[in-house]
């Protein structure tokens, strides 16, 4: 697998999957309902962001990351990203090796930390997975995300300093 830029390319095989994560309710609060170009203009950040794409050895879109600013202006110092993998492709380390990849691109570029701002409290991988690259749940939004199985959860901000 190897990690790239993501390009006009790559778009097709994120939406495809992009759709299938959505759709399942249970991480994203994305609308359902998007073209190929709305899901472009989420997803595929611009600089100063990054979009990035895990891809197999035979050539196929694994996931995908997006990292850059939190916000402009005086928030631009802290980091974000979110992170979609293919549910097919789900527990092959994609998810952490692009976690790895937006923790060293946002170090490299100076930013002093990251904050993931909605982390849903029962994507119990996801947690685990950022606690072990080293972030801490700050807060917890209770009832902030309408889950299809367990109604209304929380909603983590979780935080890494560098």
């Amino acid at each position: 697998m190897i990690i790239r830029d993501a390009n006009d390319e790559d778009l097709p095989a994120t939406a495809r999957f992009f759709r299938t994560i959505v759709a399942a309710g249970e991480t994203y609060a994305y609308p359902e309902d998007l073209d190929d170009r709305e899901i472009a203009d989420l997803w595929m950040e611009r600089p100063p962001g990054r979009c990035v794409v895990a891809v197999g050895d035979d050539g196929i879109v694994l996931g995908s990351a997006k990292m850059g600013p939190n916000r402009p202006g005086r928030g631009a110092h802290i980091a974000t990203a979110s992170f979609m993998v293919d549910p097919a492709a789900q527990g092959r380390g994609i998810g952490r090796a692009l976690g790895l990849e937006a923790l060293r691109w946002a170090r490299e570029r100076g930013f002093h930390g990251m904050q993931f701002n909605a982390v849903v409290e029962t994507n119990a991988a996801a947690v685990h997975l950022w606690q072990r690259l080293g972030f801490a749940i700050m807060t917890t939004i209770p009832e902030a995300f309408e889950h299809p199985q367990h109604g209304r959860v929380g909603l983590h901000v979780m935080y890494q300093r560098f």
